[in-house]
C-alpha cells in the first residue's frame, strides 16, 4: 500500500507543533496509524553585523540567528484524511510538501 509523507517546516515552533497535533488528531479520529511527527535536525542561519552604521566606531558586534525547524509525519495513503490536510487552514508561515511514496 503506497505511503505519504509530510513534511512541515517553519520558524514558528509552536506554530508548527499544533499543526503537527491537528493532522495527528484526525488520524486518530479515522483509526489510521501514522508514524510521527518525527523532529529532524534545526537549522540555524547566524549573520553578524557590525553596530556601527559607518563601520569605524568600536569593534562591536550584533548577533541575529534565525532557526527553522522541521517535522516529518508517515501516513498511508487515505483520500479521506488526505482531504481533511489539504482543506485545513494552514498559515503561510508553515510550509507544506506532500508525497506518495510506495
Amino acid at each position: 500500500m503506497p505511503k505519504v509523507r509530510i513534511k512541515l517546516n517553519s520558524i514558528d515552533i509552536e506554530m508548527l507543533n499544533s499543526i503537527c497535533e491537528s493532522i495527528k488528531d484526525m488520524a486518530k479520529k479515522s483509526g489510521i496509524l501514522i508514524s510521527g511527527p518525527v523532529p529532524l535536525p534545526t537549522k540555524r542561519l547566524k549573520i553578524t553585523t557590525r553596530k556601527s552604521p559607518c563601520g569605524s566606531g568600536t569593534a562591536t558586534f550584533d548577533n541575529f540567528e534565525m532557526r527553522i525547524h522541521k517535522r516529518l509525519i508517515d501516513l498511508p495513503a487515505n483520500e479521506k484524511i488526505l482531504r481533511q490536510i489539504m482543506k485545513m487552514q494552514i498559515p503561510k508561515s508553515i510550509n507544506v510538501k506532500i508525497e506518495v511514496r510506495d
